[in-house]
């Protein structure tokens, strides 16, 4: 199993931290978070990981190595301009496999890549790793026809919705059909592709944890929260 773990971001919403170091290196605890990443894909038996860097990749390349630490053999890709979320898979000359798990390297969850993996059918382009989230409105929130009368009125609703995770799995030949060396290419936009092209993208929700450490306070969040429980994360 081969899985990409995007770490080529500047990571603007984490500074300063991230003037200095590169946000996979940033400290969950005491533990980078490209490092929580790398150890939960050796456990689930992934037999590659490739790491694309940009934003001071010789630190992240110093840190992991060639994986030798983790039991899981490393590899880099090297955007030299930013590419996007995904514009670097293009840039990897050969995939162990026939689908690829690419996880943003900022991400905290205590979800099986393995099952998504393996949730996967090469017959779909893509499945996307999705999680609930709630959104709580502090107003009164109107629902008004064409002729602006009221239909509908509801008082601080919640509002419900299925996100998207920031791992998603792919197939290689889709990858290889819609994908071009060197372009900057973002997920939604790759998505977008598959869907214009007439080719299915699958949905799977697992029954995780699930945090986006992209900013100050969310990072917060997840030290407090791997840190009080290390053992959901990382196996012992």
């Amino acid at each position: 199993m081969h899985a990409v773990i995007l770490a080529g971001g500047k990571g603007s919403r984490l500074r300063p931290f991230t003037f200095t170091i590169p946000k996979p290196l940033v400290p969950i605890g005491d533990v980078p978070i490209v490092e929580i990443l790398i150890r939960q894909l050796a456990a689930q038996g992934f037999t590659r990981a490739t790491v694309s860097v940009g934003h001071l990749a010789s630190l992240i390349q110093s840190f992991c190595g060639d994986g030798e630490a983790w039991g899981i053999p490393i590899d880099y890709v090297y955007e030299d301009e930013p590419l996007g979320t995904v514009g670097s898979l293009a840039l990897i000359e050969h995939f162990d496999d026939d689908r690829v798990v690419v996880v943003n390297g900022d991400t905290l969850t205590d979800m099986s890549f393995a099952n998504a993996y393996r949730s996967h059918s090469t017959d779909d382009a893509a499945t996307i790793c999705a999680n609930n989230r709630s959104v709580s409105i502090d107003f009164g929130v109107l629902d008004i026809d064409e002729n602006d009368i009221l239909v509908g009125y509801s008082e601080k609703p919640t509002l419900n919705y299925l996100v998207s995770m920031g791992t998603n799995v792919l197939s290689v030949d889709a990858v290889r059909r819609h994908l071009t060396p060197g372009e900057r290419l973002d997920i939604p936009d790759l998505i977008a592709r598959f869907r214009a092209a007439g080719e299915r993208v699958r949905v799977f929700h697992p029954d995780a944890y699930w945090l986006d450490l992209g900013r100050l306070d969310d990072l917060e969040t997840g030290t407090q929260v791997f840190t009080a429980n290390p053992e959901r994360f990382l196996q012992p």
